[in-house]
């Protein structure tokens, strides 16, 4: 079977013990489960294999997952479990620069009276504003409108204004309620519930 001879896979009788009891006992992901049955039906130990692409038909996998998963049984050194399991990203995440602050301090800027000469709130303008706030990262208006929907579960187009009866009080208790938001939950509490901490002392109007 030439398609197998570049790859082949041989399975010790305790990888496929191993791989039976997984793809039949149990919950795993099922992309682990898909891969353990790709690497039993490219098992040469048990006899003469199928070529690939009928092992893809009969798995209902794609022809490529079947190959990839023969190169990552022979670059794992014929790992079974570093073969079927979730592969290692060679560098770690980055970090998304937009934190729970930085979500806070942008709702709270987009609750206040907008610049004189505009009568309200849109992305574009809240893009040039972030840009002038040193402990902000820039953001493009885009992803301003991602974070407001997320919050708001409105569409991204519709801008932000004080209510026409509100006033400074307003938008300064609106960033008290924000950076509340902004903590990280505290632990399930013996109720279980989860829950933030409490609201801070509403602001002196002095």
């Amino acid at each position: 079977m030439p398609s197998q001879k570049k790859r082949p896979v041989t399975l010790s009788l305790a990888d496929r013990e191993f791989l039976e009891r997984l793809t039949t006992t149990g919950v795993h992901p099922a992309s682990m489960i898909r891969r353990a049955r790709v690497l039993l039906a490219l098992d040469t130990s048990v006899g003469e294999v199928d070529e690939k692409k009928v092992i893809a038909a009969r798995l209902g996998v794609s022809g490529e997952t079947v190959r990839l998963v023969a190169k990552r049984f022979a670059e794992t050194s014929q790992d079974v479990e570093a073969t079927i399991g979730r592969k290692q990203r060679d560098l770690p995440p980055v970090p998304s620069q937009i934190t729970g602050e930085i979500e806070a301090r942008l709702i709270a800027l987009a609750c206040t009276q907008p610049p004189a000469g505009h009568a309200r709130w849109s992305l574009r303008l809240l893009e040039k504003h972030v840009a002038l706030v040193d402990d902000i990262p820039d953001l493009d208006h885009s992803t301003i409108g991602r974070i407001l929907k997320k919050e708001t579960s409105s569409s991204p187009e519709k801008c932000w204004t004080i209510p026409p009866k509100a006033n400074a009080e307003f938008a300064a208790r609106m960033e008290d309620v924000l950076s509340v938001y902004a903590r990280p939950p505290r632990p399930l509490s013996p109720g279980g519930v989860y829950g933030r901490e409490a609201l801070p002392a509403p602001r002196s109007r002095a």
